[in-house]
């Protein structure tokens, strides 16, 4: 299902065709780098380069008699050229060619990995100004603290973008490495300089040292990071569905004419953009453990990794791809409702503003524990009467808690009522949006 709605530009990074073509691209830069040596001719070398090619079903023929797909693509590619053929993956081992070619695949597919995330980044970003000073209720435990702005909540997820970004990039280095250093890694039928000259046609580095595979741990660093990636995209997801419960509705997907919520209830209109996304996080995660559990292989290689990755490889990345993309959709199109944000910031009468009182009677000489007994006290009258059903506000439309502090004597003789009434402002709480904003958005 994933796979059919992903991008057309990531699936064909990890088609069957992609993976011989790269096969190829390793072979081709490996017989210019004999041939700059001067092992082969420049004959044989311009043969190779231009005729050089394979047939998929070909391949698939042999590989159903040699049990051996590099044997298989290297014998179909032979056909394609004549007495030259005889330097084609010469002095190579299989994973000199498997190896460096995935780490195309790899590099291909994590610059589209980039580029998506700088797209969630602009949207998020777009929104974030927008809602710069949307006031709204902050929670912690589910249950309402203070104030703060949906444009905040934006801003901690640009910021937390941002790492990725720098994240992913530190990733691309070390996975964009190749190796030619024959069956052991000692380069025992070829030079180092093969190596070198193979992977700069290629845009790779070699890897300082190799046995028979590229190490593991550099999948698995990959793998790491899109799951962190992913686990971030979940976090925005959740809030999202949060946000759009029935109870809270402050924000909600996108919801289009002519879509229907539910089979049963007409009126339904769910979070189905941001549950798949929380769905497709956990699988992504899941392909962490196996890519981490690669990299202890016996000796100088065994094949174990090598059934995990034609699996988690492309699927780690089709899907990343396109929750990236639903992400950047839900962002993009997310219907905010600042009314219903006050709404819910005044529904517990007040009690948002209970730290900025609490605050104020150390200035005026209290102990801090003599103020918060004032200041709790007063809230816990408001609970109760939220608890029996009483309206937030009085008919002079004053909160519950105002209401309270205001007849509390102990407080009223050491706060005056315009202090008090003081507390319970909203700009308070913004006064320092714009310096966030500055410190998160800097280029």
């Amino acid at each position: 299902m994933v796979e059919r709605y992903a991008r057309e530009e990531m699936k064909k990074n990890w088609t069957q065709y992609a993976r011989y073509k790269a096969w190829l691209d390793v072979e081709i830069a490996v017989v210019k780098a004999w041939n700059k040596i001067g092992l082969i001719p420049d004959d044989d070398c311009n043969k190779i380069v231009k005729n050089a090619n394979f047939d998929e079903k070909r391949v698939d023929e042999i590989e159903a008699i040699t049990r051996h797909d590099l044997i298989a693509f290297t014998t179909s590619v032979s056909e394609s050229l004549g007495e030259e053929s005889r330097w084609f993956h010469y002095g190579m081992t299989s994973s000199d060619t498997v190896d460096t070619a995935v780490a195309l695949q790899m590099r291909e597919s994590l610059k589209i990995i980039i580029k998506d995330v700088k797209m969630l980044m602009k949207s998020v970003k777009r929104r974030a100004k927008e809602h710069k000073f949307t006031l709204m209720i902050g929670r912690s435990h589910g249950i309402h603290g203070e104030p703060i702005t949906f444009g905040l909540v934006l801003a901690v997820w640009y910021d937390e973008l941002k790492r990725h970004l720098k994240n992913l990039k530190e990733t691309m280095k070390v996975i964009s490495v190749g190796q030619i250093s024959g069956a052991m890694g000692n380069f025992a039928h070829a030079p180092l300089e093969l190596e070198e000259y193979a992977c700069k046609e290629l845009g790779l580095k070699p890897a300082p040292a190799s046995n028979q595979v590229i190490q593991r741990d550099r999948y698995a660093r990959l793998a790491t990071s899109l799951a962190l990636l992913a686990s971030t995209i979940e976090k925005f997801a959740v809030q999202v569905r949060h946000m759009q419960r029935t109870e809270v509705y402050e924000a909600e997907e996108f919801f289009a004419k002519g879509q229907k919520g539910s089979s049963a209830m007409p009126h339904k209109r769910n979070p189905i953009l941001t549950e798949n996304i929380t769905g497709l996080a956990r699988i992504i995660r899941a392909y962490a453990t196996p890519a981490m559990e690669n990299v202890a292989l016996w000796h100088e290689r065994d094949i174990s990794h090598s059934s995990t990755e034609r699996f988690w490889l492309p699927d780690a990345f089709i899907t990343s791809d396109f929750m990236l993309h639903r992400m950047n959709n839900v962002i993009a199109n997310l219907t905010v409702m600042p009314e219903n944000m006050m709404k819910n910031l005044n529904l517990t009468g007040g009690l948002v503003f209970s730290q900025r009182v609490l605050l104020e009677l150390p200035k005026a000489g209290v102990s801090r524990e003599d103020a918060y007994k004032i200041v709790q006290r007063n809230a816990m009258k408001v609970w109760e009467e939220i608890k029996q059903g009483k309206p937030t506000v009085n008919k002079k439309g004053e909160s519950l808690y105002l209401n309270h502090l205001l007849s509390d004597d102990e407080l009223r003789s050491k706060l005056s009522e315009k202090q008090i009434r003081e507390c319970f402002n909203y700009d308070y709480y913004t006064k320092n949006v714009d310096n966030i904003f500055k410190r998160v958005f800097k280029k």
